[in-house]
């Protein structure tokens, strides 16, 4: 068997690239939660923070439904992050089917609670396939919500940024303009939807900064738990899956162990190669189970500072 000197390359440049030995544990994490429907999922997610809590996240965020379909749970979840554990806490809040006053007294409940950091977002229409709509008592996108925020309390805001483009705008230009907006109106840094190339948060990063975005951006992670779901979540969001990873999970359906390894696998080389181009913060979307993002943190040399008990005391 011969090789080209191509193939002799690609083999040095495998063999002398360090794995995960030489990451220095130097880059900071956090974690989205959804809020749960039922006891048992409440169980699972309470699992998932008291894992996670010891690597010491900058903070962790619960979602918000459509139209404000989670909100008492949202609020609850948050609430007792707060008050249960030392963790900082981010409560996601959209303009979806809401007027102002109703959205200024959530964040206003908010800021009683003691919840300080705000994921500010428009909102995904509440049934699938419309287009967003804002009422006219309503804010009408997430600059205008950031704006309304910072207008009641001195918020931490962090706003959503999309390296494929948003499926609502025109364009690259026009959704950094929007990116652009949201910034300008308050807020503190974008975290970005999920994807799955290291060269698309790249890409997206240097437009940003030749755009005049100078706040931090950070890459959303989506470990693929179950790859049918996230080709739907990825359709809905204009995210593209590239054909490699449909041959990395075909056959994996019946073998759940197998497909989180894989998963772990995929999710874990993009993190090495965003970290090698510079990245240092990482926002994992956990879907609330912990083994996959604390894996990842694990091999970026994450390791336990304290326990939830500890942090608590």
């Amino acid at each position: 068997m011969s090789f080209s000197f191509s193939d002799l390359e690609e083999a040095r440049r495998a063999l002398e690239a360090p794995l995960f030995a030489d990451v220095a544990g130097d880059a900071a994490v956090s974690f989205e939660f959804f809020p749960p429907k039922t006891e048992k999922m409440e169980e699972t997610l309470w699992q998932s923070v008291e894992t996670l809590a010891p690597l010491d996240p900058r903070f962790v965020s619960v979602t918000y439904g459509a139209g404000g379909s989670t909100r008492e749970r949202t609020h609850a979840t948050v609430a007792r992050i707060v008050r249960e554990t030392a963790i900082p806490a981010a409560a996601h809040l959209t303009c979806v089917d809401a007027s102002r006053s109703e959205v200024d007294d959530i964040a206003r409940e908010y800021w009683a609670a003691g919840i300080r950091h705000i994921v500010a977002l428009r909102g995904d229409p509440p049934r699938a396939g419309e287009k967003f709509q804002p009422r006219p008592d309503g804010y009408r996108n997430a600059a205008d919500l950031v704006a309304g925020l910072k207008r009641i309390a001195p918020f931490e805001i962090s706003v959503a940024g999309y390296p494929e483009c948003h499926p609502d705008s025109a364009d690259d230009s026009a959704d950094l303009d929007n990116l652009r907006a949201k910034i300008d109106a308050g807020a503190n840094r974008a975290i970005t939807q999920f994807f799955f190339a290291p060269e698309t948060f790249f890409r997206y990063r240097d437009r940003a900064a030749a755009a005049g975005i100078d706040v931090e951006i950070v890459p959303g992670i989506m470990p693929v738990s179950n790859f049918a779901s996230t080709q739907r979540m990825a359709a809905l969001c204009g995210t593209d899956v590239p054909q490699w990873m449909a041959r990395l999970f075909e056959g994996l359906d019946a073998l759940p162990a197998a497909r989180q390894l894989v998963a772990m696998a995929v999710a874990a080389e993009m993190c090495r190669r965003l970290y090698a181009g510079g990245v240092r913060a990482f926002h994992f979307y956990t879907l609330n189970r912990a083994e996959l993002s604390y894996a990842i943190c694990h091999l970026l040399g994450k390791r336990p500072v304290k326990s939830l008990a500890e942090q608590a005391a």
